[in-house]
């Protein structure tokens, strides 16, 4: 009888003789409805393969229960950390997540802006592409007063509340761990300096020299992606620097692990001629050898400050047009491929 046709309140209630009204609040659980009946409705409504009619619900309370998660990759054990950390509070909360990266395209990041906007999603989590030129495409969500929480790559001058790490105080720590540690002419393998992240990682590294007195050398400065060809390009350009770098501080543990193979592969030894730093704390940096000293960034924390920030905001238990800037706190995370020195350093220094 229903076969190949989508199946209605209606169609269960003629079937079981009772009120469309009795199935609707059956389905939603409510004890108004005798339990055996509420049974009896669930158990039909299961066996005939009744769905729930979300679109004509969500046009009546005007939500959709759906927060956008934009992002400008996939294949990063740091956004993963933070899409485990957002997806574990917002399924808490009764919301799904839409998914969209943008592949560091500005172009695409638009599109992306455009298409969750159309979709109706009640909140955005969004973290900028490389190309990045301007928040405009943005402007739409605020417009309607749907938040938005931007997270690691953020333009912090910009109205909206941001969730970061201190990367400018990262950086100096990851560098004035290498100085400690006697390196002198130490390197810093980093990104496109537009975005927040490398920038502030570079002002890190650049202030730590200057106050220890080390004269910065331009050509000791890489500026590539995060790709493994690019720990593996950077190795060979610094290899043919004179005198050789005797440090290292590399913005991301997958290319530092490409990095130290090439050293290796060059008869380099790391951290005796070398001592490298990296950054994220990916599961990477504990499975090479030597082991990578690097600093953790708490993607899963990142991730559940940005949810619970924004469904606050959708709760109505902060005020959409309140400015934050959240800062998660991170740690250097000391191992072998730093260690220089004789003396024994901790599992992990505060930042």
């Amino acid at each position: 009888m229903y076969k190949g046709k989508d199946i209605t309140m209606y169609d269960l209630a003629k079937e079981l003789n009772v009120s469309v009204a009795t199935v609707s609040r059956a389905l939603k659980d409510d004890p108004a409805v005798h339990k055996k009946t509420r049974k009896k409705i669930t158990d039909l409504a299961t066996e005939l393969g009744y769905q729930t009619n979300l679109f004509a619900r969500n046009l009546r309370t005007k939500e959709t229960k759906t927060i956008g998660f934009m992002i400008h990759e996939l294949k990063s054990n740091f956004i993963n950390a933070v899409l485990s950390g957002v997806e574990r509070i917002t399924a808490r909360e009764g919301y799904d997540l839409i998914i969209a990266h943008s592949s560091e395209s500005y172009d695409k990041e638009v599109a992306n802006a455009r298409n969750l906007f159309h979709k109706r999603v009640d909140g955005l989590i969004a973290s900028l592409a490389f190309e990045t030129k301007n928040l405009d495409h943005f402007k739409q969500f605020t417009d309607r007063g749907i938040p938005i929480i931007f997270f690691d790559r953020v333009e912090k001058n910009n109205d909206y509340t941001v969730v970061i790490i201190d990367n400018y105080k990262c950086g100096y720590e990851a560098t004035k761990h290498l100085i400690d540690q006697g390196c002198k002419r130490i390197a810093h393998v980093t990104s496109s300096l537009t975005r927040n992240v490398y920038a502030d990682r570079y002002r890190g590294y650049k202030d730590a020299l200057f106050d220890h007195h080390i004269q910065l050398d331009e050509r000791l400065v890489i500026i590539n992606d995060l790709s493994e060809n690019a720990g593996i390009h950077s190795a060979k350009q610094l290899i043919k620097t004179k005198p050789l770098p005797d440090g290292a501080f590399i913005t991301n543990d997958f290319v530092a692990a490409a990095f130290m193979k090439m050293l290796t592969e060059y008869k380099i030894k790391v951290p005796k001629d070398i001592a490298v730093v990296g950054f994220n704390n990916d599961a990477i940096s504990h499975l090479i050898a030597p082991t990578l000293t690097t600093i953790n960034y708490p993607g899963i924390e990142m991730g559940e400050v940005a949810a619970r920030s924004i469904i606050n905001h959708l709760k109505g238990i902060s005020n959409i047009n309140q400015i934050n800037t959240v800062i998660i706190s991170s740690k250097l995370v000391v191992r072998q491929s730093s260690q220089k020195t004789d003396q024994k350093a901790k599992s992990s220094t505060a930042v």
